[in-house]
């Protein structure tokens, strides 16, 4: 019927796509976490500016 030959192309594009998803998601989630991190630092920065020009 079909042997394993026919099915290593699509195999292969299965294991690439794969591959590239979660390297996709992996960079994604890292620089939404860099660009959090940087914010968060930013605030803490200006608010604490704002309360030593308060005092």
């Amino acid at each position: 019927m079909f042997e394993f030959q026919q099915y290593l192309g699509f195999l292969m594009f299965l294991c690439i796509f794969t591959m590239g998803f979660w390297l996709m998601l992996f960079l994604v989630n890292f620089v939404f976490y860099w660009v959090a991190g940087a914010s968060w630092e930013l605030w803490k920065e200006k608010r604490a500016a704002k309360k030593l020009g308060d005092q």
